[in-house]
Formats: structure tokens, sequence, C-alpha cells
């Protein structure tokens, strides 16, 4: 069914609006509480007595656990829900980065910080199963573009809106105030998402119609809160099926890729501008927003532009890779500031990099097209593993090139390339993007494909109506 036999949004509700608002603010902490360190760095730094190879592994730490943790995350998503998934999260995490304001009080801060960062990266891990998981469960095929592309523009949103108040709160009080503000926040936002966030079946004021209009388009609209009773726990051997679909690999790939590019804006970029370019601290926080606004605003339109191109063309392959493809190759716009002395041109640069590392994000908006629905959130976990095992290999590198060369040059050049590695990787592995069965039962059929064809490396996937 074609999103133009839909009900119309407005007569078919709202709740699933307010629903994405939520976990997009739910991620939107978590980034800026991942981000802390990176804003209180250079102040730390110099007072804990810090290299820049520490920093690096301190960077890194986090995406230790978060890595290793995504995949028994997905796994609890699946079997309790994201309800109760995400209020533990949060309620540990806070707690967690409310200590790492305590630092300086101990003998050993480096180790201290080590395993703080650790636990951080364990506590956040629920967050991105349960949303893929929401999204899944909350929105048709129709308007998962918008919606994948609005929660995944969090990240960007968080820089626009915690980083300025993080320096600010660096200038005024101190780098320890960071943590202990930004702790505070989470233990509220804990207590809104346990009131007012319920799966579709479950939510008490949301409509029939809308239920219906969101059914229709392919929502799982049984998935986002608690498991049913019926339903069959994840398998160890459906994650092994993951590993042999071609399409599912490819995008796993590439997430590593894009995430290398996120993880240099979420834990160097700060150290970039004080130390590679000379800005204050205070003015690091403020001049750190204005690509980040630019990569909320590309966040946010390539949902649009996705989704209109599935309405135009009826192609899911198309609609998907054709923005994520524009985006990335933009996003290497970064390494030209390596031949710009004006800061208003690398600004300007990085804005450009920003934009387009947000309209080339459509990873999570796939992951709700392509998971097998029974494994949604373990789906989403496995994602999120492969794709932060950035996260401790791309701070580290980094931290070793400046290490070695004294400069943020090698550093842009790397980080780069990555987003041309990611755009081969859905154009020469990826194959056609649709939702992937496991082995001995039927997936729900989406109104915007066709009947499903193998996604094994000996399977050809190809697209009814695209050449990719």
């Amino acid at each position: 069914m074609s999103a133009s036999h839909h009900p119309a949004a407005p007569k078919a509700g709202f709740h699933r609006y307010i629903t994405l608002a939520l976990i997009t603010i739910v991620l939107a902490l978590s980034t800026g509480d991942r981000a802390t360190l990176s804003v209180a760095g250079p102040h730390m730094s110099k007072d804990l007595g810090l290299d820049a190879v520490q920093m690096g592994w301190l960077f890194s730490s986090f995406a230790w656990a978060y890595v290793l943790s995504q995949v028994p995350a997905g796994w609890l998503v699946d079997r309790i829900g994201a309800k109760a998934a995400i209020t533990a999260g949060l309620v540990l995490w806070s707690a967690t980065t409310l200590l790492m304001g305590a630092v300086h009080w101990f003998s050993f801060a480096f180790a201290a910080l080590l395993v703080l960062r650790f636990l951080l990266g364990a506590m956040e891990s629920p967050v991105g199963p349960a949303s893929g998981r929401v999204i899944a469960a909350w929105f048709p095929a129709s308007e998962r573009g918008v919606a994948g592309a609005i929660f995944n523009s969090a990240q960007y949103l968080s820089l626009v809106i915690f980083t300025p108040l993080m320096g600010w709160l660096d200038h005024q009080f101190g780098w320890n105030h960071i943590f202990t503000v930004m702790g505070g926040l989470g233990i509220l936002l804990a207590l809104v998402w346990m009131r007012k966030y319920f799966s579709p079946a479950e939510h008490p004021r949301v409509s029939p119609a809308e239920i219906a209009h969101i059914e229709a388009g392919g929502a799982l609209v049984h998935l986002g809160g608690k498991r049913s009773s019926d339903a069959a726990a994840p398998r160890l051997g459906d994650l092994g099926q993951l590993f042999r679909s071609r399409m599912l690999v490819g995008i796993f790939i590439a997430q590593y890729c894009i995430t290398s590019i996120t993880w240099f804006f979420v834990s160097w970029f700060p150290s970039y501008l004080v130390n590679g370019r000379g800005f204050s601290i205070l003015q690091a926080g403020f001049v750190a927003a204005v690509p980040a606004i630019c990569g909320f605003i590309g966040g946010v339109s390539t949902g649009f532009v996705s989704d209109a191109l599935l309405r135009r063309t009826g192609s899911l392959t198309l609609a998907r890779k054709l923005p994520i493809t524009v985006g990335l190759l933009l996003s290497a716009s970064m390494i030209a500031c390596n031949y710009v002395d004006t800061d208003w041109l690398v600004i300007a640069l990085m804005s450009l990099a920003f934009f387009g590392k947000g309209f080339g994000s459509l990873g999570w908006t796939v992951v709700a097209d392509t998971a097998p629905a029974r494994i949604v959130g373990s789906t989403g976990g496995v994602f999120n593993a492969v794709g932060n095992v950035a996260g401790i290999v791309t701070p580290i590198v980094i931290g070793y090139i400046i290490a070695e060369t004294h400069s943020f040059n090698g550093a842009l050049v790397y980080v780069g390339a990555h987003g041309l590695i990611a755009i081969l990787c859905y154009w020469l592995v990826v194959g056609r993007i649709e939702r992937m069965e496991l082995s001995g039962e039927a997936a729900p059929r989406r109104p915007d494909s066709s009947p499903r064809r193998g996604h094994g490396f000996g399977a050809t996937a190809t697209d009814a109506k695209s050449s990719a």
C-alpha cells in the first residue's frame, strides 16, 4: 500500500511524534554525557597531568564497554522491552557521570577515569537497540526515514545544546561541574521517560486510527514495550544468521566508517579547536555549536529527502543510498581544513562536513527497514556494536597521530577517508535494502517492497526498480 492510501497524519494521531521526541532527547543526553570528557579534557588533562595518548585511551575506554555491551543490551531490550531498559540505563549512567565529577579526589585519577568511562559505555548501551525497536514499532515505512533522521540528529542537537553549556560550566565553575550538572539532568530525564513512554499496544491514549495507520504501513506495533509472553527469545543462532547476510554485513561495516567520523567530533574536535586552532575553551564551546547546527539540519533534512525519494521512485534502496552517498561525500570536506589558515574558513569547512555527516546518517532508519522482525533490538545491538568499534580505534589512532606528528592534519585525512569507504560499502556490498527473514519464519510484508530475495554472500541482491 502506498503512502497516499494511508490516512492523513493529523487524522491518524500524533502520539508517535511525542514518542520520537522522547527517544531523541534520550539520545541527545547520552551523546552529551559521552562528550563530557571532550569538553572537560583540555583543563582536566592539565589539572590531572594527562598526555594526548592517555586522553586517547580515556576517550576509547567508553567505546570498549559500549561495543562489548551492545549485543547483550540488544538481547536484554528484546527480553524486557525498551521502557525498562532505557529507564535502568539512564539512572545508572547518570550516577556514573556524577562520580566522574569527583575523580580529582582519587589518588589514581587516570585509572579511576578509565573505570568510570568504561562503566558509562556499558550503561549507555541499551539506547541504540531500544530506539531502533521503538522506531520500528511506532513508524510506518513511509515515515521511517524522517523518524530515523530526526532521532539520529540528536547527536548534533546534543552538540548545539550541551557543548556551549559545558564550555560555560567549565569556564565559570571548573571542569568537574560539567559532570555534576549532566548527571543531574540524566536523573530527571529518567523520571520523565518512566512516566511518559509506552509501546503502541500499551499506550493509554493512542487512537485506534493511529494504530491502524502505522500498522498498515509496516510498523511492528507490538514491539517497543515488554516482550509478549508467547514471543520466542532471541537465540545465538539468530545472530549468526545476521552475519550470513551480505546486506547486513555491508551495513555494519559502513556504520563502522560513519561512526569513525562521529567519534572524531565527540572526542577530539574541541581539542582540535583549542590546541590545533588556538581557540579558548569557552570559544570552542560556542564555535563547535555552529557546525553542529549544520549537522542537525543535515540530519533532519535527509529523512524528508529519503522518504520523498521513496514515494517518488518506489525503491527503498535508492531512497536510502542516495542521501547517504551525497552526505558522506560532503563529510570528506574536512580534509580541506589542512590547507586553509583562516578561522572562518575552517569553521565553514567543518560546518559543511558536519552537514554531510548528518545528511549521510540514515543507519538507524536502515536497521528499522532491514532487521528481522523478531530480533529488531538484537540486530540494532550488533549494528551499534560493530559501528562503535570505531569508538575504540579512532580516538586512540588520533591520539598517536597527534603524539607522533604534533599536528591534527593526519587525523583529518584519516577521519575523512572513512566516509568514502562507507559509500563504497553501500554500493558494492549492501545490494538491495529490504527486511531480512530469519530461516524458518516469514517476515511481515512491507508495503514498499516486493517479496524477499536471498541476501547470502552467495546470493545476488538486486533491486527490481534500481540497479543499486
